[in-house]
């Protein structure tokens, strides 16, 4: 079995499943393994072929046709990372999975940065590597169709922790439907990308998604976002106005933040999924909706309406098939691969030589709390690549990581507490705000950095003033309403649950 010839593989079962066409390359130097895998592999019904040897399975890549190749990273006559370096340099079309009874938390994020499809350590679960095997079939099914990746970001869901693994399963579960399904979950947990994969694996993946906000706009604006107005509804309705659910039709309508939305638009929206039409603002004519509707909160909307806060009658139309996102806290084990992820998106983004993380930096990855979630690390990952000085992130360049969360800093190359300071009601042309630097630092500072941390901070504190609306904050700050709406996006500020 590892004499370093491909061994025979038996004909699939007569009850294979669509996936028999699928060719399997396995490099193992454990003939134990091998049997293992093959065994899963064709009882699933794929054709699989084996080897010990790494030059004889870049051959065999390079002269036959396979779909996916699983590989071992510690291999007596070529290292796993060099053998899937030299794959991906002559097939970089070719998926691999990485799978290890060896291998480090450094050896997953290389692995990730080198273009593997996922990592898994042995000994490993048999029901997962199946389903991380049919997920890279799927990739490599969509690929083969000249699809977009971007429509089905089902196969860009990383991890295999079993959370995120039963998060994918139940996807798979009811995207075919039409029902609607309430997404809950920390800020930061990927609650819109799984949205967008449900919508993309739907029959109604030809139509739009179109995601709102709810918790971005005033009672009225919301009206007039969602259900549109006629010309002449209200003071600068100048036009007829299409509303969301217009431009969602027969798509798929993702109401984000539906704990923010006020009583009087839960009433409004509860008869439009009783009755699938609704009225434009201004107008007496009914309009039909065929949208799916998504919606999603961190907050606990069940507590709300034991509160007095939420309709229970809209939480219950709501919350038709449940789907609780895990926290990064929840899911450790998946922070090498989405850190190795990460990295390599933004040093190729960057254009810089950045090619791992070391031990120590991605134990102290590991070892954090997450408030933010898959965001913050996704934002610590990009600002540590951008701070790296050599080819591997060490644990000084993972900088804003305490005990707790971030921790207050202050701003480039100014002294005291990091503390912004308050907002200022009306600061005089050219006046530098207090705690800025008054004279350059002899070392220098990162100017944008800074920047973008003083607007950051203003911005919540206008946030904060007026009870976060957006309209009334932009007025404090001087700014439009799509600007500050840009801003905050761009920024990545959510409102904290309480």
């Amino acid at each position: 079995m590892s004499n370093g010839s491909p061994t025979p593989t038996a004909p699939a079962p007569r009850d294979a499943p669509p996936a028999a066409r699928r060719r399997i390359l396995v490099l193992d130097d454990e003939a134990s393994m091998q049997r293992l895998m093959r065994v899963i592999l064709e009882g699933e019904g794929y054709e699989v072929v084996a080897t010990d040897d790494g030059q004889q399975a870049l051959e065999l890549a390079g002269r036959e046709p396979f779909d996916l190749v699983i590989q071992d990273l510690r291999m007596p006559k070529m290292d796993g990372l060099t053998f899937l370096r030299l794959l991906k340099e002559r097939r970089p079309e070719m998926l691999s999975i990485v799978v290890t009874g060896y291998g480090t938390w450094e050896t997953a994020v290389e692995a990730m940065r080198l273009g593997a499809y996922t990592h898994l350590s042995k000994p490993f679960d048999t029901e997962d590597f199946r389903q991380l095997v049919a997920r890279a079939i799927e990739r490599r099914r969509h690929t083969e169709d000249h699809r977009r990746p971007t429509d089905f970001p089902l196969l860009d869901i990383v991890g295999n922790s079993p959370a995120m693994n039963a998060v994918v399963h139940l996807i798979k579960r009811i995207a075919a439907t039409d029902t609607t399904v309430l997404l809950s979950g920390d800020s930061g947990t990927g609650k819109e990308l799984v949205a967008r994969a449900i919508h993309y694996n739907s029959l109604r993946r030809k139509g739009p998604f179109v995601p709102v906000n709810c918790g971005a706009f005033t009672e009225t604006l919301l009206e007039s976002e969602l259900f549109g107005h006629v010309k002449g509804a209200f003071t600068n309705a100048i036009a007829d106005r299409q509303g969301l659910f217009a431009v969602a039709d027969t798509g798929t309508l993702l109401l984000d933040e539906i704990g923010e939305m006020s009583p009087l638009m839960q009433v409004k929206l509860l008869r439009v999924l009783e009755t699938r039409t609704y009225k434009p603002v201004g107008s007496s004519r009914e309009s039909r909706s065929d949208v799916r509707i998504l919606a999603a909160t961190n907050r606990n909307l069940a507590q709300m309406v034991n509160e007095g806060n939420f309709r229970e009658d809209l939480y219950h139309r709501l919350n038709v098939i449940p789907m609780a996102l895990p926290s990064l806290r929840e899911r450790r084990e998946d922070i090498p691969l989405l850190s190795g992820h990460f990295l390599a998106r933004y040093a190729k983004r960057m254009g810089k030589q950045v090619t791992g993380i070391e031990e120590e930096a991605l134990r102290k990855l590991v070892e954090h709390s997450w408030p933010g979630n898959v965001r913050e690390l996704e934002n610590t990952i990009e600002r540590s690549v951008a701070l790296c000085a050599g080819e591997r992130i060490t644990e000084a360049e993972i900088t804003g990581l305490d005990s707790g969360g971030f921790a207050a800093r202050p701003a480039a190359g100014a002294a005291g507490t990091g503390v912004f300071p308050p907002l200022p009601h009306a600061p005089a042309p050219g006046v530098l705000p207090p705690g800025a630097p008054t004279v350059l630092p002899e070392g220098g500072m990162d100017l944008e950095r800074y920047l973008l941390e003083l607007e950051r901070a203003y911005i919540i504190q206008a946030l904060e003033r007026t009870e976060w609306n957006m309209t009334e904050a932009a007025k404090l700050l001087g700014m439009t309403f799509r600007s500050i709406r840009y801003r905050v996006g761009k920024l990545g500020i959510e409102r904290p649950h309480r």
